[in-house]
């Protein structure tokens, strides 16, 4: 075996963490920090999500994504709803919407950076093992 599990594993750690530092500083100039801009990239995906499903998506406590909702809500980055019940829902405004659109790009200039010394076949396989990797999520 050339790699060891350990090792991929902290490789995989290691190039998260590069991106969540050049994200951070791509995603500055918008005015938003990287969990916000991933909180209006799942409302995309997912309108109308509940506190605790973008919480999890987000990777946050329930309680720090609720500190979380309510500076973005005020900001106007999204609205929260009621929704059945007592539950909350929340939705991308038009700034929300706009940021999240103008932060894709940014992000995608980033990742592809990243992986610009992999050709797209490298890529594909490197999805394929991840996938593997991580089997079912419900989450996802």
């Amino acid at each position: 075996m050339k790699h060891r599990p350990a090792e991929v594993a902290l490789a995989v750690k290691r190039l998260q963490y590069r991106h969540h530092r050049a994200l951070s500083r791509a995603l500055a100039p918008l005015g938003l920090s990287l969990v916000q801009w991933d909180t209006l990239r799942h409302l995309h995906r997912k309108p109308d999500a509940s506190l605790h499903d973008l919480a999890v998506l987000t990777f946050q406590t329930d309680q720090s994504f609720g500190s979380l909702a309510a500076r973005m809500a005020d900001r106007g980055l999204i609205e929260r709803v009621p929704g059945p019940g007592r539950a909350v829902r929340h939705r991308l405004t038009q700034e929300g919407e706009r940021l999240r659109a103008a932060g894709q790009d940014v992000a995608e200039a980033v990742v592809e950076s990243s992986f610009s010394a992999l050709s797209p076949a490298q890529i594909d396989q490197l999805g394929d093992l991840l996938d593997a990797a991580l089997g079912s999520d419900p989450v996802a």
